[in-house]
């Protein structure tokens, strides 16, 4: 699972030209599903997100997370962010996943950032969906889901 975390002072998602959700200040988080993805690796992003702390405190720094400063979050699907572009000129989309499941994960990871209570909109999943922002710094931070690590055998010589 990735996550594309934009901090903004605004963000409003149109269908078709017609207004689908709109937040004020917070992140607008595109969130691509890959295969193999669980529901358990969607709660811990969902933390991770709603942890990060990339908003401004009152002596300038990045020391706030969304949730200190009664922010919103945006998720909207994008399954692109899944591209592989290792050969070639035009991307392959082999490691995203598929739309059921997808969405699944998608609406897990949505419940669970309104679980953390912090106000939650999405997009519409699988639409063609025009994205309108205004990025705040410009901040943006790339996450991937937590995987737990491969346990590697050490055998002695």
């Amino acid at each position: 699972m990735r996550a594309h975390v934009q901090r903004v002072s605004a963000c409003e998602v149109r269908v078709g030209g017609s207004p689908v959700s709109a937040i004020g200040k917070g992140l607008l988080v595109l969130l691509g599903v890959a295969k193999g993805d669980s529901e358990e690796e969607a709660l811990k992003l969902a933390k991770k997100v709603v942890s990060l702390r990339i908003f401004e405190d009152g002596n300038g720094r990045m020391n706030l997370s969304v949730r200190d400063v009664n922010g919103e979050v945006m998720v909207v699907s994008q399954f692109t962010l899944l591209a592989d572009t290792s050969r070639g000129n035009r991307p392959g989309f082999a490691d995203a996943e598929e739309a059921g499941p997808g969405k699944v994960l998608y609406e897990r990871f949505c419940d669970a950032v309104s679980l953390l209570e912090v106000p939650v909109r999405r997009g519409r999943f699988g639409a063609s969906m025009e994205v309108a922002l205004v990025n705040d710094g410009p901040v943006t931070i790339l996450l991937e889901s937590p995987k737990e690590p491969v346990p590697v055998e050490v055998r002695g010589k």
